[in-house]
Parts: structure tokens; sequence; C-alpha cells
């Protein structure tokens, strides 16, 4: 299994080898990482959208995390060593979008043999898990899903997280699992500064951590979230990365923290006060024993001369993007107008939503014909349902895998609308070494909080995964909820090659909006011409196959009166789970033909975020 091994290090080209757990050696290490007096003096590291320069970079949405990451690059680290490294420092500064309890898909690129190869970090549902689970027994209605069915056990999945680092490590990296977790652990400890944006994701999830017992004595100390400015540690939390770094994740799996997640989840530590009803899971040990984390092939699909690779099931991100850069291809947008570019745009994500709905689930139980949904003869003939001038009635239908020619014959025009019920909080990394290789990792825990509930005295909370199946079982319905499974998910981490090389990585949160933010951002820097730090600027829409178009406000101040006359319904972003107008926040590097990259984050978008170059490029070598 997957998490199960002891890392022996093996030197690959382009890396270097690490003393393991000498004394000495590791010692050294480890007081590279960090900077001066960072223990006694915690403090707001400086946010930078764009940075360019050369020797390697990395971009997330946290300033601490990035540093981190950047840290191990300038050590000798690689970038799988520095994304894990990242990714344990967000578990730690966005504890409530990503973590140990939660999964992920990390897309890597090695640049000595060229080669693109994925993790799938999925959450599964334990093998008990009946299909009518989230039906009330005492109703026989399904839960309410927020915030009743999303603050339970019957949401948590196993955990993939934890198997996804120790896996990428084992395969690409030259850190040792303690290496890489150490420095994560004293930001934990020495803790960071609270803004404004993690107390008012903490006070928006106040009734649900109240739900809990173990939750409260942490993130609501003394009844309140964390003030702005105040120091959050989080000791548990760096007591968990010391001990996985010297006992690797066989202890998460097999040991005692496999016994209490199990246990939490069929016995929800639930608050005497609370009026949710906290429903139980069904997890066991052996399904924490049995998790794997899987290394597939990417999905492949050629885009205007680029080489564009995704992720494949369990996740709908590469077909989906995949399938909708297919169907935009058929179209010369380059020489439209904003307007009519943009109506193409909205017309292809419609399209292959629809056979998202219709085909995509974990490959493992659904036969998804990938190579069908993203076949170029397949979307030409979606794309004969485009009509130039005026937007299709949505939903649209899904077109027929089994009988296709590319002609434009026989084109159905309405279908059904796909349920969505993926949580928008997510978080992104990108990452690039001086020798080439490039990991694109996103990771998440579901819901802002998700479960809600924390392991006491681990410092992690639990996902809430297992909402992304559909709620209502359907025997037909590729999603529907079945022991061991994977549910779906729109995670899209993307690295785009040209003449194989590194052309563009891109990744984002955001729940069933990933697909779309990471086409668009594509459609911008390819299609319509902008720099990249312009594309992920740029205002976003997000047409899912519903009869109106998610946009942010400055979407529809922008480009509303051109998408007017094509019949668009533009309708201000802001959803079930959240008020925030904003779709995504996305991370990206571009590679320039010289060597360069740029290094871009979130300029506004989620308070900013933070892309670090290792020389920038006025910078001497």
């Amino acid at each position: 299994m997957a998490h199960a091994f002891q890392r022996t290090h093996h030197k690959k080209p382009g890396q270097r080898i690490i003393a393991s757990f000498a004394v000495g050696a590791t010692a050294i290490v480890f007081g590279l990482v960090g900077t001066g007096n960072a223990q006694a003096d915690p403090r707001y590291p400086e946010k930078t959208p764009t940075s360019i320069g050369h020797g390697g970079a990395v971009t997330s949405v946290d300033p601490e995390a990035s540093k981190i990451g950047l840290e191990v690059l300038k050590r000798g680290g690689n970038a799988t060593d520095a994304a894990v490294a990242t990714a344990a420092a967000l578990g730690v500064t966005e504890p409530y979008s990503a973590g140990l309890g939660g999964g992920g898909y990390f897309v890597h690129y090695e640049a000595a043999t060229g080669e693109v190869t994925t993790i799938d970090g999925r959450e599964t549902a334990p093998m008990a898990m009946p299909s009518d689970a989230f039906i009330n027994p005492s109703t026989g209605d399904p839960y309410k899903f927020t915030p009743e069915l999303v603050t339970s056990g019957v949401s948590v999945g196993v955990p993939g997280t934890p198997a996804t680092w120790e896996t990428a490590l084992d395969e690409w990296g030259t850190y040792s699992l303690r290496e890489a977790l150490h420095p994560a652990g004293r930001l934990a400890s020495r803790g960071f500064i609270v803004d404004e944006t993690f107390r008012q994701q903490t006070l928006d999830n106040k009734k649900r951590f109240e739900a809990y017992t173990t939750t409260p004595g942490l993130f609501l100390p003394g009844g309140d979230a964390p003030k702005v400015g105040s120091v959050f540690k989080n000791q548990a939390l760096a007591k968990t990365y010391r001990m996985l770094g010297r006992t690797g994740m066989d202890a998460f799996y097999n040991g005692p923290i496999a016994d209490e997640i199990a246990s939490l989840v069929r016995n929800p530590p639930k608050s005497p006060t609370t009026d949710l009803p906290v429903p139980a899971g069904f997890m066991q040990t052996t399904d924490l024993a049995d998790y794997e984390a899987i290394v597939q092939d990417p999905t492949h699909v050629q885009y205007r001369g680029f080489d564009v690779y995704g992720m494949a099931p369990s996740s709908s991100g590469g077909s989906t993007v995949g399938e909708s850069l297919n169907i935009l291809e058929q179209f010369d947008v380059e020489e439209m107008n904003d307007g009519a570019a943009l109506h193409h745009y909205l017309e292809a994500s419609a399209l292959a939503f629809a056979d998202r709905g219709a085909y995509l689930g974990d490959a493992a139980f659904v036969d998804v014909t990938l190579d069908d949904l993203l076949s170029d003869e397949f979307a030409a003939e979606r794309a004969c349902s485009i009509d130039g001038n005026t937007a299709a009635q949505k939903p649209v239908a899904p077109g027929d895998t089994e009988n296709y020619d590319g002609e434009c014959a026989g084109v159905a025009q309405s279908g059904s609308i796909d349920e969505d019920t993926e949580n928008i909080s997510t978080t992104n990394l990108t990452v690039a070494d001086k020798w080439g290789n490039v990991v694109e990792y996103t990771l998440t825990i579901e819901q802002t909080g998700g479960s809600g509930m924390l392991v006491p005295d681990r410092g992690f909370l639990l996902n809430n995964e297992l909402t992304d199946f559909s709620t209502v079982y359907d025997q037909e319905d590729p999603n529907r909820i079945e022991p061991g499974k994977r549910p779906r998910s729109s995670m899209a981490p993307t690295i785009v090659l040209q003449d194989g090389e590194p052309f563009l990585a891109l990744g984002s949160p955001g729940g069933s909006t990933i697909i779309t933010t990471v086409s668009q951002i594509i459609f911008n820097h390819v299609d319509r011409g902008m720099s990249l730090p312009e594309a992920i600027a740029a205002p976003r829409a997000s047409q899912r196959n519903t009869p109106g178009v998610t946009a942010e406000p400055e979407f529809i101040a922008q480009y509303g009166q051109a998408l007017t006359p094509f019949g668009h319904r533009l309708v201000a972003s802001g959803d079930q789970f959240t008020s925030a107008a904003e779709i995504g926040a996305a991370t990206a590097i571009g590679f320039g033909e010289d060597g360069t990259l740029t290094a871009v984050s979130e300029p506004v978008r989620r308070g900013g975020g933070a892309a670090l170059v290792v020389r920038t490029a006025n910078s001497r070598p």
C-alpha cells in the first residue's frame, strides 16, 4: 500500500541525496529552514501576486507556505520536495481548506523523461457505507445539505493527503518525509498572524464548530474566533507532523491516528448543546489500512499546438477541461470580438458539463470512456450544437459516446441539470525547480472547515468530501454512493507543454467552477492574447450547463452588454455555501523560452496570494 513503505533515497537525474535521519545532517537541514527571529516574532510576509525570475518558483494563496516552499528550493530540494513542504504549511495556515484530514490530486512533470504522471489522492467511502447513507432515518428524507449533512461523521471520507505526500516523495522526491514536514511543524509551533479571512471563515463556521466538543478549544478559544492580528498556534499539529516525520504515514493509516479517526466518524463527539443532528458515519480502521494513493496516467488533449495534461477520474477535471478545449478548438475564436469569443467559450463549457454529468465517476466503478469524450471527432460533433449567434437553451443534453462520426446531424438540444454539491473551499499550489521539474497540486477538505470535526490532540480537521457523491441514490448515476468508491471531483491541476517542454502549469480551488476557471485562464492566455498575470486577474464566468451563467460582478460589468445579444443570462456569483462574489483563487507558472519563470497568484481574490522565485529577473545568478 502507498502509505506502508519505508522510504529509500535513490539518486535520480537532477536530484540530490540528503542524509535521511542522521542527526547531524538533519540538524543542518532543519536549521537552514526559516529565517532569523521568526519564532519570536511572527509577522505578515509580503504578498506578491507576480514574480519573474529563474532557478525555481513557488506560488500559493499563502505567503508563509510559499516562503517555506521557496526555502526548500533554495536549499537544493526539487519540485516535489517543495510541493509537499508547501502543502504541509497550507495545512497550518489554511486549515479550513486543506490538511491531513483531506485529499487531492497531484500532477508531476519530470524533466529528465518528459513524462507527466499523476497521483489520485481522493478520499474513499467506507466499505460499510450504505446507499441510503444521506437519508435521515427518522424522516425518510435526505438530510438538509448545509449545515446538517456537511457537519457529520457520515460525510467523512478516508483521507488521502498523507498517502499522497509519501507517495510523491517516494516517486520523485529527494527529501525524507521528516525533512518535508519539518518546516510546517515549526510554523505550527511558532504560529502565524490571523488575518480578516481566517477570522471570518472561523465565524462563518461557529455554529458547525460548536456542534462538537473537540473543535472549539482550538478554533474558538473563549467562545470567539481568533482576533485579527493575534498569533494562532497549533501545537497539536506540530506534534503530529513531528511524529509522522519520525514514523512515516503508516502511523496515520495503521496506528493510533487511524483508530481515533474511525472512532470519531462512527461516534462523532457531538456537543450536548447543538441543535444539529451530526449523523454518524461508517468508517472502520480497516478502511484506513486499505487506503492507497493511486499513481496513474493523466488525461491528454492537444489544443492549438499545445499538449494539455490533467487529472483522469476519479476527478472530472482533466476530461471536462480537455473536452471543452477540444470543442472550442473547432472555432477561430482568436479572430472574434470579445462577445463572440466568450459566447463560444461558455457554450463549449456547457456541452462538456453535460457529458461530465452523464459519464464521469470513479473509473474503478464506472466505465468512463475517456477516449471517446476526449476525441476530436466527438468534439467536432458536439461543436455542431453551438449556434454562433444564439445561446442554446440550458440544460443541453449529453452527447452519445457510442455513436458519433464528427458530422452535424441529430443534435439533441435539451437535457437535465446535474446536481452540484461541491464546495468552493480548496487550495492550490504550483512549483517548478531549477532542473525543469514541475508540480501542480490541488488539495482540499471540501467545505470551508471540512466536516467541522477536529481530531483531538492531533490538530487537524476531517473532511466532508463524501458530500460530493450525489445525495440521492440512482443506479444509473455514475456518481452514486458505493462502498470504497471515490466521489467525483472537479479538481483540475493542469500542466501544458509546448514541443515537450513546460509552457504553463495552473490550477485553482472553487468546487465545480475549478473546471471553468482553468479553462478560462487557458482561453484568456492562448486565444485572447492576455499575459499570464492578466489571464488570472481577468473577471470570470462559469457556465456549467445551467440556465444562468454564474459570473463575477466585474465580468457582468465588463462583458454583460456584449453577451446580451447572444441570450446569455448572467447571474452574479455567490452560492449556497458563501456570499463571496469571487470565482476561484488560481496559481500558475509560465515558462519562457529562455528559462524565465513567471510565477503568478491572485492579486485580489481570497485576499491575494504569494508567488515567489528563487532569483528575480534583475538579480545576479
